[in-house]
């Protein structure tokens, strides 16, 4: 899966066990802009590299693996938890502008109408 937003936060590295460690990233999605989501991604293990080299406002495109799991209380209560597992991260380049001199929509000639005119005969000549 992929999704694309803009950098919020970028979390230290969390050295869970002596062998485990991960790192979180949140990322500001606003498919509706009035409604901007805040996701949270994380990095696990050797990945944990891949949010060094970003910044806070940067555009991003993550793709990640979903992934949930169970948890049973000592009451015997299960819980399932989502995870959304980051294994790659580009930043999003903006396309730069023309150079100069380069056509724009405004330099373009408007559609010529090549249809015959009124009265002239529409026959092919073979």
């Amino acid at each position: 899966m992929e999704i694309r937003g803009k950098v919020h936060e970028i979390g230290a590295v969390q050295q869970v066990t002596d062998s485990f460690k991960k790192r979180d990233l949140v990322i500001q999605y606003a498919e509706n802009p009035q409604f901007v989501e805040y996701i949270k991604f994380e990095a696990t293990q050797d990945r944990v590299n891949l949010f060094d080299s970003l910044t806070p406002g940067e555009e991003v495109e993550v793709s990640f693996n979903l992934r949930g799991r169970p948890w049973t209380n000592r009451e015997g209560v299960t819980s399932y938890f989502n995870s959304l597992v980051a294994w790659r991260v580009n930043k999003v380049m903006t396309a730069p502008a023309g150079p100069v001199g380069s056509p724009s929509l405004v330099d373009v000639p408007p559609p010529v109408d090549i249809s015959s005119a009124a009265g002239a005969d529409d026959d092919l000549p073979f």
